[in-house]
């Protein structure tokens, strides 16, 4: 049975330094909420949350390890950042799946092989476009996520990559997960029709502070 059921919705308990809800305790109390709001599966940040959410659900977890510079390759960035993870309960890995220098010097299907190999789980590649999509698939990647479009460049977009979504599910012979500003039912809706096996939404569920400051900046924009 895959990791992930088809048409999943993924939601990402995460939240960082200067959030108030920065610890394990509450992003296992929004894993608690999102299972019961139906969520196929979770993707949480760091052996701890990990490890806090694991004992609150039996859902799948897409673990993931920010460490490093946050400019560079930053999500899960070594075999060593990934080890934690599964020991805490990840039945999945997510890494940067982007063309960029890895800091360790090691290739991308260095880092796939031992997670396959030593580990025991897949791995889901975070890419930022359709050639790294093709790369990392080719490296070994059992699943490609949108989840860096936008975000290697300085040129953030305000809604989901729908156009690389489908650009990805038409070549890769591998599920392709839509992530990144996915906000509202329509913008789900318009990612599984571009060929999304499952999607991941984050800020606009986990991230009250996010959110509030959003609507706070539509407010101040009408004065």
């Amino acid at each position: 049975m895959p990791i992930l059921q088809p048409g999943s919705l993924v939601v990402s308990c995460q939240a960082g330094p200067g959030n108030p809800l920065c610890s394990p305790e509450s992003m296992a109390l929004m894993a608690r909420a999102a299972e019961a709001g139906g969520a196929g599966a979770l993707r949480a940040n760091g052996a701890a949350d990990v490890a806090a959410i694991r004992a609150v659900t039996d859902l799948p977890i897409i673990g993931l390890h920010k460490v490093g510079d946050p400019a560079g390759v930053f999500i899960t960035p070594t075999f060593e950042s990934a080890i934690g993870l599964v020991e805490a309960g990840a039945g999945l890995i997510a890494l940067d799946g982007t063309l960029r220098p890895r800091p360790d010097g090691h290739r991308l299907r260095r880092q796939i092989e031992r997670i396959h190999d030593e580990l025991g789980v897949p791995v889901l590649a975070d890419v930022d476009g359709l050639e790294a999509g093709l790369a990392a698939r080719a490296d070994g990647a059992d699943l490609v996520a949108t989840t860096l479009s936008g975000y290697t460049t300085g040129n953030t977009p305000a809604g989901p990559d729908v156009d690389l979504v489908r650009e990805l599910a038409a070549v890769l012979d591998c599920p392709v997960i839509a992530e990144g500003r996915i906000r509202t039912p329509e913008d789900v809706r318009a990612v599984r029709e571009a060929g999304a096996y499952a999607v991941v939404v984050g800020s606009a569920i986990t991230n009250p502070m996010e959110i509030t400051a959003r609507l706070v900046g539509a407010i101040r924009s009408d004065r």
